[in-house]
């Protein structure tokens, strides 16, 4: 639990020092699609933060408790932010388009981490 609450924390810092970065640095510098993929990777980073944060608050709740679901809902939301955040931002500054094959890679860790969110509840409430 203090581990998501800790990386939680972290990358949403890093989502805000992103989007400042790519809105102060990158403009003018890179194309406007890369400023938009860019976009992207801090927004999903940023929603995935709170959601690693509600994990943690989730599994020190006595409603949910700390179930093993949980805790794969975050690992996966963590991969998620690395998979496919991680690739948009390596796109956005390098160009090279088949890291766009593997960041839907991350979208299905983002996807399968709210499905155990949700298993988690089912199996609580």
């Amino acid at each position: 639990m203090k581990f998501f609450l800790i990386a939680g924390a972290v990358n949403g810092l890093l989502a805000v020092a992103f989007g400042a970065f790519g809105a102060h640095m990158l403009e003018g510098r890179v194309a406007d699609k890369y400023l938009d993929t860019w976009q992207t990777a801090v927004q999903y980073q940023m929603f995935h933060s709170i959601g690693l944060i509600a994990v943690a608050i989730l599994m020190s709740s006595a409603l949910i408790g700390p179930l093993g679901s949980l805790n794969w809902a975050g690992y996966l939301m963590l991969a998620g932010i690395v998979i496919f955040s991680g690739s948009l931002y390596v796109l956005s500054l390098t160009g090279i388009s088949v890291l766009g094959a593997i960041t839907p890679i991350g979208g299905v860790a983002f996807i399968a981490g709210w499905v155990m969110v949700i298993i988690a509840a089912s199996k609580a409430l």
